[in-house]
């Protein structure tokens, strides 16, 4: 799937992973899945323990890309999804990578 184009309704979500997501290649596993969904952001280990999701894509494929931080890796034992839906202007990403842990 592409990338929303400029004519697309862009929405910006920051979700923060509460549970068993980190030594378990979770993140790894969210970059191939939101360039297979065509999200662009990133994501991080936070020190919490958490993983921390910027999103940015249409309305469905972030509804889809929440669904799977939820329930998409079998390895992970999430407890709780906190997703804010972030209001323009915001900067816009040009592709999904993985960051240092913050």
């Amino acid at each position: 799937m592409e990338p929303a184009n400029d004519d697309e309704i862009l929405e910006t979500r920051l979700v923060q992973v509460r549970g068993q997501v980190q030594g378990i290649g979770y993140r790894e596993a969210c970059v191939r899945q939101a360039q297979a969904v065509g999200i662009t952001g990133w994501v991080r280990n936070r020190m919490d323990g958490s993983v921390e999701v910027m999103l940015q894509g249409s309305p469905e494929q972030l509804d889809n890309m929440c669904a799977w931080l939820s329930e998409g890796m079998s390895a992970a034992l999430v407890d709780e999804l906190e997703v804010a839906e972030l209001q323009p202007p915001f900067a816009r990403f040009d592709r999904f990578e993985r960051l240092p842990t913050l």
